[in-house]
Protein backbone atom coordinates (compact mmCIF):
# COMPACT_ATOMS: atom_id res chain seq x y z
CA UNK A 1 0.00 0.00 0.00
CA UNK A 2 1.26 3.46 -0.93
CA UNK A 3 1.21 4.90 2.60
CA UNK A 4 3.21 8.05 1.87
CA UNK A 5 1.38 8.52 -1.42
CA UNK A 6 -1.98 8.32 0.34
CA UNK A 7 -0.84 10.92 2.88
CA UNK A 8 0.38 13.30 0.16
CA UNK A 9 -2.76 12.79 -1.89
CA UNK A 10 -4.91 13.35 1.19
CA UNK A 11 -3.14 16.60 2.02
CA UNK A 12 -3.58 17.83 -1.55
CA UNK A 13 -7.26 16.93 -1.65
CA UNK A 14 -7.89 18.48 1.81
CA UNK A 15 -6.21 21.70 0.75
CA UNK A 16 -8.27 21.77 -2.44
CA UNK A 17 -11.48 21.22 -0.49
CA UNK A 18 -10.67 24.03 1.95
CA UNK A 19 -9.51 26.56 -0.66
CA UNK A 20 -11.87 29.45 -1.21
CA UNK A 21 -13.11 30.63 -4.58
CA UNK A 22 -11.10 33.62 -5.77
CA UNK A 23 -11.53 36.29 -8.41
CA UNK A 24 -8.65 36.43 -10.92
CA UNK A 25 -9.62 40.02 -11.76
CA UNK A 26 -9.37 41.15 -8.14
CA UNK A 27 -6.15 39.17 -7.63
CA UNK A 28 -4.59 41.01 -10.57
CA UNK A 29 -5.55 44.41 -9.16
CA UNK A 30 -3.88 43.44 -5.88
CA UNK A 31 -0.75 42.15 -7.63
CA UNK A 32 -0.29 45.44 -9.50
CA UNK A 33 -0.57 47.43 -6.26
CA UNK A 34 1.99 45.15 -4.61
CA UNK A 35 4.41 45.47 -7.54
CA UNK A 36 4.12 49.26 -7.63
CA UNK A 37 4.53 49.49 -3.86
CA UNK A 38 7.67 47.33 -3.82
CA UNK A 39 9.30 49.14 -6.75
CA UNK A 40 8.28 52.77 -6.09
CA UNK A 41 11.73 53.70 -4.75
CA UNK A 42 13.70 52.10 -7.57
CA UNK A 43 15.09 54.24 -10.38
CA UNK A 44 12.34 52.97 -12.67
CA UNK A 45 9.65 53.59 -10.05
CA UNK A 46 10.80 57.16 -9.54
CA UNK A 47 11.07 57.81 -13.29
CA UNK A 48 7.45 56.78 -13.85
CA UNK A 49 6.18 58.08 -10.49
CA UNK A 50 4.79 54.85 -9.08
CA UNK A 51 3.94 56.70 -5.85
CA UNK A 52 1.42 58.86 -7.71
CA UNK A 53 0.03 55.87 -9.65
CA UNK A 54 -0.66 54.17 -6.32
CA UNK A 55 -2.80 57.14 -5.24
CA UNK A 56 -4.85 57.06 -8.44
CA UNK A 57 -8.53 56.11 -8.41
CA UNK A 58 -7.76 53.60 -11.18
CA UNK A 59 -4.13 52.40 -10.83
CA UNK A 60 -4.48 49.93 -13.73
CA UNK A 61 -5.49 52.64 -16.19
CA UNK A 62 -2.98 55.18 -14.86
CA UNK A 63 -0.18 52.60 -14.98
CA UNK A 64 -0.96 51.79 -18.63
CA UNK A 65 -1.01 55.48 -19.54
CA UNK A 66 2.21 56.34 -17.69
CA UNK A 67 4.53 53.44 -18.54
CA UNK A 68 5.45 52.57 -22.16
CA UNK A 69 5.74 49.07 -23.58
CA UNK A 70 9.19 47.52 -23.38
CA UNK A 71 10.69 44.77 -25.47
CA UNK A 72 13.97 43.21 -24.38
CA UNK A 73 16.17 45.64 -26.32
CA UNK A 74 14.40 48.73 -24.99
CA UNK A 75 14.35 47.74 -21.32
CA UNK A 76 17.95 46.49 -21.51
CA UNK A 77 19.33 49.58 -23.22
CA UNK A 78 17.54 51.94 -20.85
CA UNK A 79 17.55 49.96 -17.58
CA UNK A 80 18.75 46.35 -17.35
CA UNK A 81 22.26 47.12 -18.58
CA UNK A 82 22.74 48.91 -15.25
CA UNK A 83 21.42 45.84 -13.43
CA UNK A 84 23.77 43.60 -15.43
CA UNK A 85 26.65 45.89 -14.39
CA UNK A 86 25.73 45.18 -10.77
CA UNK A 87 23.99 48.42 -9.84
CA UNK A 88 21.13 47.90 -7.32
CA UNK A 89 17.59 49.25 -7.24
CA UNK A 90 17.22 49.82 -10.98
CA UNK A 91 13.87 48.23 -11.91
CA UNK A 92 13.46 46.11 -8.75
CA UNK A 93 14.76 46.53 -5.20
CA UNK A 94 18.24 45.15 -4.65
CA UNK A 95 20.28 43.21 -7.17
CA UNK A 96 19.43 39.77 -8.64
CA UNK A 97 21.70 36.78 -7.98
CA UNK A 98 20.80 35.11 -11.29
CA UNK A 99 20.33 35.97 -14.95
CA UNK A 100 18.32 33.72 -17.25
CA UNK A 101 19.97 33.32 -20.64
CA UNK A 102 17.53 33.17 -23.48
CA UNK A 103 18.89 32.97 -27.02
CA UNK A 104 15.44 33.07 -28.59
CA UNK A 105 15.30 31.50 -32.03
CA UNK A 106 18.05 33.20 -33.98
CA UNK A 107 21.19 31.87 -32.33
CA UNK A 108 22.58 35.38 -31.82
CA UNK A 109 23.82 36.92 -28.58
CA UNK A 110 21.78 35.61 -25.64
CA UNK A 111 19.41 37.81 -23.71
CA UNK A 112 20.16 38.25 -20.01
CA UNK A 113 16.94 38.44 -18.03
CA UNK A 114 17.14 39.25 -14.29
CA UNK A 115 15.92 36.50 -11.96
CA UNK A 116 15.39 37.86 -8.47
CA UNK A 117 14.81 35.92 -5.26
CA UNK A 118 11.21 37.11 -5.45
CA UNK A 119 10.93 35.51 -8.90
CA UNK A 120 12.43 32.22 -7.68
CA UNK A 121 9.86 32.25 -4.87
CA UNK A 122 7.14 32.95 -7.44
CA UNK A 123 8.26 29.99 -9.58
CA UNK A 124 8.32 27.73 -6.51
CA UNK A 125 4.79 28.80 -5.53
CA UNK A 126 3.60 28.18 -9.09
CA UNK A 127 5.10 24.70 -8.92
CA UNK A 128 3.19 24.03 -5.70
CA UNK A 129 0.05 25.36 -7.36
CA UNK A 130 0.54 22.77 -10.10
CA UNK A 131 1.09 19.95 -7.60
CA UNK A 132 -2.05 20.89 -5.67
CA UNK A 133 -4.01 20.94 -8.93
CA UNK A 134 -3.21 17.22 -9.32
CA UNK A 135 -6.16 16.53 -7.00
CA UNK A 136 -8.38 17.31 -10.00
CA UNK A 137 -6.79 14.62 -12.18
CA UNK A 138 -7.67 11.63 -9.97
CA UNK A 139 -4.15 10.22 -9.96
CA UNK A 140 -3.66 7.04 -7.85
CA UNK A 141 -1.94 7.37 -4.49
CA UNK A 142 1.22 5.55 -5.61
CA UNK A 143 1.78 8.24 -8.27
CA UNK A 144 2.81 10.64 -5.49
CA UNK A 145 5.65 8.32 -4.48
CA UNK A 146 7.24 8.07 -7.92
CA UNK A 147 10.17 10.04 -9.26
CA UNK A 148 9.98 12.93 -11.72
CA UNK A 149 12.26 13.27 -14.73
CA UNK A 150 12.84 17.01 -15.27
CA UNK A 151 14.61 17.45 -18.59
CA UNK A 152 15.89 21.00 -18.66
CA UNK A 153 19.12 22.84 -19.27
CA UNK A 154 22.35 22.16 -17.45
CA UNK A 155 22.38 23.19 -13.79
CA UNK A 156 26.10 23.95 -14.11
CA UNK A 157 25.53 27.69 -14.03
CA UNK A 158 28.24 30.07 -15.20
CA UNK A 159 29.73 32.83 -13.06
CA UNK A 160 29.77 36.33 -14.56
CA UNK A 161 30.44 39.45 -12.57
CA UNK A 162 29.62 37.68 -9.32
CA UNK A 163 26.25 36.49 -10.65
CA UNK A 164 25.17 33.08 -11.93
CA UNK A 165 23.83 32.63 -15.44
CA UNK A 166 22.00 29.82 -17.23
CA UNK A 167 18.69 28.96 -18.83
CA UNK A 168 15.67 29.29 -16.55
CA UNK A 169 15.12 25.53 -16.31
CA UNK A 170 18.71 25.11 -15.10
CA UNK A 171 18.35 27.95 -12.60
CA UNK A 172 15.08 26.51 -11.30
CA UNK A 173 16.51 22.98 -11.01
CA UNK A 174 19.58 24.27 -9.17
CA UNK A 175 17.25 25.85 -6.59
CA UNK A 176 15.01 22.83 -5.99
CA UNK A 177 13.89 22.58 -2.34
CA UNK A 178 15.79 19.95 -0.35
CA UNK A 179 12.65 17.91 0.35
CA UNK A 180 12.03 17.49 -3.39
CA UNK A 181 15.49 16.16 -4.27
CA UNK A 182 14.58 12.53 -3.50
CA UNK A 183 11.96 12.68 -6.25
CA UNK A 184 14.03 14.68 -8.76
CA UNK A 185 15.76 12.93 -11.64
CA UNK A 186 18.21 12.78 -13.35
CA UNK A 187 19.75 14.12 -10.14
CA UNK A 188 22.35 16.81 -9.49
CA UNK A 189 25.37 15.04 -10.97
CA UNK A 190 23.84 14.27 -14.38
CA UNK A 191 21.94 17.57 -14.51
CA UNK A 192 25.25 19.46 -14.34
CA UNK A 193 26.57 17.89 -17.57
CA UNK A 194 26.78 20.70 -20.12
CA UNK A 195 26.91 18.60 -23.28
CA UNK A 196 23.36 17.61 -24.24
CA UNK A 197 24.27 14.31 -25.94
CA UNK A 198 26.46 13.24 -23.03
CA UNK A 199 23.72 14.13 -20.54
CA UNK A 200 21.09 12.15 -22.44
CA UNK A 201 23.43 9.15 -22.74
CA UNK A 202 23.93 9.25 -18.96
CA UNK A 203 20.16 9.31 -18.48
CA UNK A 204 19.81 6.28 -20.77
CA UNK A 205 22.48 4.34 -18.88
CA UNK A 206 20.79 5.00 -15.53
CA UNK A 207 17.16 4.78 -16.66
CA UNK A 208 16.46 1.31 -15.26
CA UNK A 209 17.57 2.45 -11.78
CA UNK A 210 14.70 4.94 -11.55
CA UNK A 211 10.97 4.55 -11.03
CA UNK A 212 9.73 7.48 -13.10
CA UNK A 213 6.09 8.46 -12.69
CA UNK A 214 6.14 11.82 -14.47
CA UNK A 215 8.11 13.70 -17.11
CA UNK A 216 8.64 17.44 -17.44
CA UNK A 217 10.24 19.34 -20.32
CA UNK A 218 9.89 20.74 -23.84
CA UNK A 219 8.32 18.13 -26.19
CA UNK A 220 10.96 18.06 -28.94
CA UNK A 221 13.84 17.37 -26.55
CA UNK A 222 11.77 15.04 -24.39
CA UNK A 223 11.08 12.91 -27.47
CA UNK A 224 14.78 12.71 -28.30
CA UNK A 225 15.61 11.65 -24.75
CA UNK A 226 12.90 8.98 -24.71
CA UNK A 227 14.07 7.63 -28.07
CA UNK A 228 17.62 7.42 -26.74
CA UNK A 229 16.49 5.45 -23.67
CA UNK A 230 14.36 3.13 -25.82
CA UNK A 231 17.18 2.51 -28.32
CA UNK A 232 19.85 2.07 -25.63
CA UNK A 233 17.86 -0.69 -23.92
CA UNK A 234 16.54 -2.13 -27.19
CA UNK A 235 12.87 -2.04 -26.15
CA UNK A 236 9.70 -1.12 -28.02
CA UNK A 237 8.45 1.72 -25.83
CA UNK A 238 9.32 3.73 -22.74
CA UNK A 239 6.83 1.90 -20.51
CA UNK A 240 9.07 -1.16 -20.71
CA UNK A 241 11.67 0.88 -18.82
CA UNK A 242 9.35 3.04 -16.70
CA UNK A 243 6.12 1.00 -16.26
CA UNK A 244 4.70 3.49 -13.74
CA UNK A 245 4.98 6.51 -16.03
CA UNK A 246 1.57 8.20 -15.81
CA UNK A 247 1.95 11.92 -16.59
CA UNK A 248 3.87 14.34 -18.75
CA UNK A 249 4.10 18.05 -18.01
CA UNK A 250 4.74 19.80 -21.29
CA UNK A 251 5.63 23.46 -21.44
CA UNK A 252 6.55 26.54 -23.40
CA UNK A 253 5.18 25.40 -26.76
CA UNK A 254 1.95 23.91 -28.05
CA UNK A 255 1.94 20.13 -27.56
CA UNK A 256 -0.39 19.40 -30.50
CA UNK A 257 2.31 19.09 -33.21
CA UNK A 258 4.12 16.50 -31.08
CA UNK A 259 1.12 14.50 -29.91
CA UNK A 260 1.27 11.76 -32.55
CA UNK A 261 5.04 11.20 -32.47
CA UNK A 262 5.11 11.40 -28.64
CA UNK A 263 2.34 8.84 -28.19
CA UNK A 264 4.20 6.47 -30.52
CA UNK A 265 6.87 6.16 -27.81
CA UNK A 266 4.37 4.94 -25.20
CA UNK A 267 2.66 1.61 -24.56
CA UNK A 268 -0.53 3.37 -23.46
CA UNK A 269 -1.74 6.98 -23.13
CA UNK A 270 -0.65 9.07 -20.15
CA UNK A 271 -2.00 12.29 -18.67
CA UNK A 272 -0.68 15.33 -20.55
CA UNK A 273 -0.54 18.50 -18.44
CA UNK A 274 0.42 21.79 -20.10
CA UNK A 275 2.38 24.50 -18.32
CA UNK A 276 3.61 27.94 -19.31
CA UNK A 277 7.10 28.57 -17.93
CA UNK A 278 9.28 31.13 -19.70
CA UNK A 279 12.58 32.82 -18.88
CA UNK A 280 10.55 35.71 -17.45
CA UNK A 281 8.37 33.65 -15.09
CA UNK A 282 5.87 30.84 -14.53
CA UNK A 283 2.62 32.18 -15.96
CA UNK A 284 0.04 29.41 -16.13
CA UNK A 285 -0.63 25.70 -15.77
CA UNK A 286 -3.40 23.29 -16.60
CA UNK A 287 -5.37 22.59 -13.43
CA UNK A 288 -8.20 20.33 -14.57
CA UNK A 289 -8.76 17.44 -17.00
CA UNK A 290 -10.94 17.62 -20.08
CA UNK A 291 -9.09 20.59 -21.53
CA UNK A 292 -5.59 21.47 -22.65
CA UNK A 293 -6.10 25.08 -21.57
CA UNK A 294 -4.01 26.54 -18.75
CA UNK A 295 -5.15 28.76 -15.89
CA UNK A 296 -3.25 32.03 -15.52
CA UNK A 297 -1.67 32.21 -12.07
CA UNK A 298 -3.04 35.60 -11.14
CA UNK A 299 -1.91 35.96 -7.50
CA UNK A 300 1.79 35.30 -7.81
CA UNK A 301 3.85 38.41 -8.51
CA UNK A 302 3.04 38.76 -12.21
CA UNK A 303 0.62 41.33 -13.63
CA UNK A 304 -0.82 40.65 -17.08
CA UNK A 305 -2.05 42.97 -19.79
CA UNK A 306 -3.29 42.06 -23.26
CA UNK A 307 -2.95 43.79 -26.63
CA UNK A 308 -5.35 42.64 -29.39
CA UNK A 309 -3.29 40.71 -31.94
CA UNK A 310 -4.25 42.75 -34.99
CA UNK A 311 -1.99 43.58 -37.95
CA UNK A 312 -2.33 47.32 -37.33
CA UNK A 313 -0.85 46.92 -33.82
CA UNK A 314 2.02 44.51 -34.56
CA UNK A 315 5.09 45.38 -36.61
CA UNK A 316 6.78 42.85 -38.89
CA UNK A 317 9.55 42.27 -36.31
CA UNK A 318 7.02 41.37 -33.61
CA UNK A 319 7.15 44.70 -31.76
CA UNK A 320 4.06 46.76 -31.01
CA UNK A 321 3.06 50.05 -32.58
CA UNK A 322 2.97 53.12 -30.34
CA UNK A 323 -0.82 53.29 -30.52
CA UNK A 324 -1.45 49.63 -29.64
CA UNK A 325 -4.13 49.55 -26.90
CA UNK A 326 -3.88 47.27 -23.89
CA UNK A 327 -6.71 45.83 -21.82
CA UNK A 328 -6.83 44.15 -18.43
CA UNK A 329 -8.10 40.71 -17.48
CA UNK A 330 -11.48 42.25 -16.72
CA UNK A 331 -12.12 43.12 -20.38
CA UNK A 332 -10.71 40.20 -22.39
CA UNK A 333 -12.88 38.23 -24.80
CA UNK A 334 -13.00 34.51 -25.46
CA UNK A 335 -11.24 33.06 -28.53
CA UNK A 336 -9.52 36.32 -29.45
CA UNK A 337 -5.74 36.42 -29.91
CA UNK A 338 -3.78 38.79 -27.66
CA UNK A 339 -0.15 39.77 -27.34
CA UNK A 340 0.84 39.03 -23.75
CA UNK A 341 2.30 41.91 -21.70
CA UNK A 342 3.81 41.28 -18.25
CA UNK A 343 5.08 43.23 -15.25
CA UNK A 344 6.93 41.10 -12.69
CA UNK A 345 8.82 40.76 -9.42
CA UNK A 346 12.01 40.59 -11.49
CA UNK A 347 11.57 44.18 -12.64
CA UNK A 348 10.08 43.64 -16.08
CA UNK A 349 7.60 46.45 -16.74
CA UNK A 350 4.94 46.28 -19.46
CA UNK A 351 7.24 43.77 -21.08
CA UNK A 352 6.41 42.23 -24.47
CA UNK A 353 7.28 38.58 -23.98
CA UNK A 354 6.65 37.80 -27.65
CA UNK A 355 3.90 35.22 -27.15
CA UNK A 356 0.28 35.39 -28.27
CA UNK A 357 -2.48 33.77 -26.25
CA UNK A 358 -6.24 33.32 -26.43
CA UNK A 359 -8.77 32.81 -23.64
CA UNK A 360 -10.73 29.58 -23.76
CA UNK A 361 -12.63 30.40 -20.55
CA UNK A 362 -12.68 34.03 -19.40
CA UNK A 363 -14.24 33.41 -15.98
CA UNK A 364 -11.63 30.79 -15.10
CA UNK A 365 -8.84 32.87 -16.72
CA UNK A 366 -7.86 29.85 -18.80
CA UNK A 367 -5.72 30.35 -21.87
CA UNK A 368 -3.89 28.58 -24.63
CA UNK A 369 -0.67 29.72 -26.31
CA UNK A 370 -1.50 30.54 -29.92
CA UNK A 371 1.91 31.54 -31.22
CA UNK A 372 4.72 34.05 -31.33
CA UNK A 373 4.47 37.59 -32.62
CA UNK A 374 7.56 36.90 -34.74
CA UNK A 375 6.08 33.66 -36.09
CA UNK A 376 3.05 35.46 -37.52
CA UNK A 377 2.97 34.89 -41.27
CA UNK A 378 1.24 37.88 -42.81
CA UNK A 379 3.11 38.30 -46.09
CA UNK A 380 0.64 39.20 -48.84
CA UNK A 381 -2.16 39.26 -46.25
CA UNK A 382 -2.39 35.55 -45.42
CA UNK A 383 -2.58 36.27 -41.63
CA UNK A 384 -1.54 32.84 -40.35
CA UNK A 385 -0.74 32.61 -36.65
CA UNK A 386 1.21 29.70 -35.18
CA UNK A 387 -1.85 27.85 -33.92
CA UNK A 388 -3.32 27.91 -37.43
CA UNK A 389 -0.10 26.49 -38.84
CA UNK A 390 -0.10 23.79 -36.13
CA UNK A 391 -3.70 22.92 -36.99
CA UNK A 392 -2.71 22.53 -40.65
CA UNK A 393 0.15 20.15 -39.77
CA UNK A 394 -2.12 18.13 -37.49
CA UNK A 395 -4.61 17.79 -40.36
CA UNK A 396 -1.76 16.69 -42.62
CA UNK A 397 -0.70 13.99 -40.14
CA UNK A 398 -4.21 12.60 -40.02
CA UNK A 399 -4.87 12.84 -43.75
CA UNK A 400 -1.58 11.25 -44.87
CA UNK A 401 -0.89 9.02 -41.84
CA UNK A 402 2.50 10.54 -41.03
CA UNK A 403 4.22 12.09 -38.01
CA UNK A 404 5.52 15.66 -38.40
CA UNK A 405 6.76 16.89 -34.99
CA UNK A 406 8.93 19.62 -36.51
CA UNK A 407 8.46 22.03 -39.38
CA UNK A 408 9.42 25.48 -40.56
CA UNK A 409 8.31 27.72 -43.42
CA UNK A 410 8.83 31.04 -45.13
CA UNK A 411 6.82 33.27 -47.45
CA UNK A 412 9.44 33.13 -50.19
CA UNK A 413 9.56 34.87 -53.54
CA UNK A 414 10.21 32.53 -56.47
CA UNK A 415 10.47 33.49 -60.15
CA UNK A 416 6.72 33.24 -60.58
CA UNK A 417 5.71 34.95 -57.32
CA UNK A 418 5.27 34.34 -53.58
CA UNK A 419 4.82 30.84 -52.18
CA UNK A 420 4.65 29.49 -48.66
CA UNK A 421 7.69 27.21 -48.70
CA UNK A 422 7.41 24.47 -46.07
CA UNK A 423 10.02 22.06 -44.73
CA UNK A 424 8.42 19.13 -42.93
CA UNK A 425 10.45 16.97 -40.55
CA UNK A 426 9.40 13.39 -41.16
CA UNK A 427 11.23 10.10 -41.59
CA UNK A 428 8.47 9.03 -43.98
CA UNK A 429 8.83 10.88 -47.28
CA UNK A 430 5.72 11.31 -49.40
CA UNK A 431 4.77 12.92 -52.68
CA UNK A 432 5.63 16.58 -52.08
CA UNK A 433 3.20 17.99 -54.65
CA UNK A 434 0.30 15.99 -53.18
CA UNK A 435 1.28 17.12 -49.67
CA UNK A 436 1.38 20.74 -50.82
CA UNK A 437 -2.12 20.39 -52.27
CA UNK A 438 -3.47 18.94 -49.00
CA UNK A 439 -1.92 21.80 -47.00
CA UNK A 440 -3.13 24.45 -49.42
CA UNK A 441 -6.69 23.13 -49.55
CA UNK A 442 -6.91 22.89 -45.75
CA UNK A 443 -5.65 26.43 -45.22
CA UNK A 444 -8.06 27.84 -47.82
CA UNK A 445 -10.93 26.02 -46.12
CA UNK A 446 -9.96 26.98 -42.57
CA UNK A 447 -8.79 30.59 -42.98
CA UNK A 448 -10.58 33.22 -45.03
CA UNK A 449 -7.59 35.60 -45.09
CA UNK A 450 -5.39 32.88 -46.54
CA UNK A 451 -8.05 32.11 -49.16
CA UNK A 452 -8.20 35.77 -50.17
CA UNK A 453 -4.38 35.94 -50.35
CA UNK A 454 -4.41 32.86 -52.60
CA UNK A 455 -6.73 34.65 -55.01
CA UNK A 456 -4.27 37.55 -55.21
CA UNK A 457 -0.49 37.61 -54.67
CA UNK A 458 0.09 34.23 -52.98
CA UNK A 459 0.72 31.62 -55.68
CA UNK A 460 0.49 28.53 -53.48
CA UNK A 461 2.43 26.08 -51.31
CA UNK A 462 5.73 24.27 -51.86
CA UNK A 463 6.72 21.33 -49.65
CA UNK A 464 10.05 19.65 -48.92
CA UNK A 465 10.45 16.62 -46.68
CA UNK A 466 13.64 16.37 -44.59
CA UNK A 467 14.63 13.88 -41.85
CA UNK A 468 13.60 14.90 -38.34
CA UNK A 469 17.27 14.83 -37.32
CA UNK A 470 17.92 17.87 -39.55
CA UNK A 471 16.01 20.09 -37.10
CA UNK A 472 18.06 18.82 -34.15
CA UNK A 473 21.30 19.32 -36.09
CA UNK A 474 20.23 22.86 -37.06
CA UNK A 475 19.66 23.77 -33.42
CA UNK A 476 22.99 22.19 -32.49
CA UNK A 477 24.80 24.14 -35.20
CA UNK A 478 23.30 27.31 -33.75
CA UNK A 479 24.61 26.34 -30.27
CA UNK A 480 21.08 25.77 -29.06
CA UNK A 481 20.76 22.06 -28.35
CA UNK A 482 18.48 20.91 -25.55
CA UNK A 483 16.99 22.74 -22.59
CA UNK A 484 14.58 25.54 -23.41
CA UNK A 485 15.30 25.55 -27.15
CA UNK A 486 12.33 25.96 -29.48
CA UNK A 487 12.47 25.57 -33.24
CA UNK A 488 11.52 28.68 -35.18
CA UNK A 489 8.37 27.88 -37.13
CA UNK A 490 8.33 30.94 -39.41
CA UNK A 491 11.49 32.48 -40.86
CA UNK A 492 12.27 35.63 -42.77
CA UNK A 493 13.90 35.22 -46.17
CA UNK A 494 17.46 35.87 -44.95
CA UNK A 495 17.16 33.34 -42.14
CA UNK A 496 15.43 30.89 -44.47
CA UNK A 497 18.37 31.11 -46.88
CA UNK A 498 20.69 30.12 -44.00
CA UNK A 499 18.37 27.19 -43.30
CA UNK A 500 18.33 26.03 -46.92
CA UNK A 501 22.12 26.42 -47.19
CA UNK A 502 22.45 24.29 -44.06
CA UNK A 503 20.22 21.58 -45.54
CA UNK A 504 22.16 21.52 -48.80
CA UNK A 505 25.39 20.87 -46.88
CA UNK A 506 23.82 17.92 -45.05
CA UNK A 507 22.99 16.04 -48.23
Amino acid sequence: MAIIGNIIKGVIEARDALSKATSPVEEQKKVLIELLGQAKDTQFGKQYDFATILKSDDPQKTFAEAVPYHDYNKITDEWWNKTIEGKPDITWPGSPDFFALSSGTTGKNPKRIPVTKDMLDSITRAGRHQVFAMSNFDMPADFFEKEIMMLGSSTNLQERGGKKEGEISGISASNIPFWFKKYYKPGDEIAKIDDWDERVLSIAKNAKNWDIGALSGIPSWMELMLKKVIDYHNVDNIHEIWPNLQAYTSGGVAFDPYEKSFNALLDHPIQIIDTYLASEGFFACQNRPGTSAMKLITDNGIYFEFVPFEPEYVNQDGSLTDNAPSITLEDVEKDKDYVLIISTVSGAWRYIIGDTIAFTDVKRAEIKITGRTKFFLNTVGSQLSLNKLNDAVKHLEKELNIKVPEYTLCAKRFDDGFYHSWYLGSDKSLDEEKTATVLDNYLKEANKNYKVARSKALEGVKVNFVPQQIFTDWNGANKKKGGQVKMERVMGEDRFKEWEDFISKQS
